[in-house]
């Protein structure tokens, strides 16, 4: 696996081996011992996926303290452009966003730090975006800030994208009063 640092700090892109043969393909997602060079997280509490259609925009999301946590997060089936906005006050990139373009056929993923919103837009129909996190959902914990709030070029190109009416209705950026 190789570790590629963005502007935001902690957040890596990670591209891992990918085995190719007569029979299709093998990603590995996770190594303990790389991971743990690295200083990422080792536990993870929770894994979950969500299916989306073609220019469907999740996000963007987030748990707040105490039950923050660190993500993992790769597409297995499809394309996405995927977004990370640092909402950390003390952080140099304080409401800068990255965004990196996750694919099954890269087999590339984004490690997320605390303190981070993280959403997606589906570049495919049937698209698979998978999760590990570092703890437990907590519904009460649960939060977001509006998705084209963040200065984010969601490449619609006069598509109109499907957003749920949650999604829709977190506040602005500008007005989140951050924990982090």
């Amino acid at each position: 696996m190789k570790l590629i640092e963005t502007k935001i700090a902690g957040c890596y892109e990670i591209q891992p081996v990918i085995f190719n043969d007569g029979r299709g393909r093998f990603v590995k997602t996770f190594h303990q011992d790389i991971f743990a060079q690295n200083n990422l997280n080792l536990e993870w509490q929770e894994e979950y996926y969500s299916t989306s259609h073609k220019n469907v925009i999740r996000g963007m999301h987030f748990q707040l303290p105490p039950h923050d946590h660190e993500k993992l997060v790769y597409c297995s089936v499809g394309a996405v452009l995927d977004v990370v906005v640092d909402l950390r006050k003390s952080s140099s990139t304080h409401q800068q966003h990255i965004m990196v373009n996750l694919s099954s056929e890269l087999g590339n993923m984004l490690y997320i730090p605390k303190g981070c919103a993280h959403g997606f837009k589906s570049l495919q129909d049937n698209t698979v975006m998978m999760y590990k996190v570092s703890t437990v959902y907590n519904s009460d914990a649960d939060y977001g800030i509006a998705w084209d709030s963040c200065g984010v070029d969601w490449q619609l190109s006069n598509t109109l994208p499907i957003i749920s009416k949650r999604d829709n209705s977190f506040n602005n950026l500008d007005v989140f009063a951050s924990p982090f």
